[in-house]
């Protein structure tokens, strides 16, 4: 395996449908949330208690009928940030300055995840950016982190669509966070 080229980068652009990753060879890829963005964006319209419903619901599909094995050896899960603790046990989607048109999606996405974290058969990996996620520069240098928002030296916290690309590439060739989210930024 150490014999085969490494997947290099050249672009990361975020679409409306995800973020559409363009390597060396010129070959791209659009990796999406189509499936959840699609689940999720009717959240508005969801009772509270069907939003638990709605993240079985999409583990389902994945995993084809319920109590069988996966049909897909893996799900890598692009979330949003509204579900990191900004500190330890209050989410960013429960401050006061989160915008509360985001609220019903996020509140669905956290769901989510809490069904994921109950998920026994399935290897998930729930990848969540920053606060600020935008087209930027390529660095290749930014932290990698577990449940808290990362918020670099100078209060802020963002990552570039270039440098979320480069961590979720990397987590597709050499998974480090099997059954586990985890957040990228500077």
């Amino acid at each position: 395996m150490d014999n085969q080229p490494k997947i290099r980068v050249r672009s990361a652009e975020r679409v409306s449908r995800g973020l559409i990753i363009t390597f060396d060879d010129g070959k791209s890829v659009l990796y999406s949330a189509a499936l959840l963005r699609d689940a999720f964006s009717q959240a508005e319209e969801l009772k509270e208690t069907d939003r638990d419903d709605l993240g079985l619901r999409t583990v389902s599909e994945y995993r084809g009928r319920r109590n069988q094995p996966a049909k897909v050896p893996r799900l890598l899960v692009i979330g949003g940030a509204g579900s990191l603790e900004v500190p330890p046990g209050l989410t960013l989607v429960n401050t006061p300055d989160f915008p509360p048109e985001y609220e019903p999606q996020t509140l669905a996405g956290v769901e989510f995840l809490n069904v994921l974290r109950g998920e026994k058969e399935l290897d998930w990996t729930f990848l969540s950016p920053s606060y600020l996620f935008a087209p930027g520069e390529r660095t290749g240098k930014f932290r990698l982190g577990k449940d808290e928002l990362l918020v670099a030296a100078d209060g802020q916290s963002r990552i570039s669509t270039e440098d979320f690309a480069i961590a979720l590439v990397d987590e597709l060739e050499q998974p480090k966070h099997s059954r586990q989210r985890f957040t990228v930024g500077y």
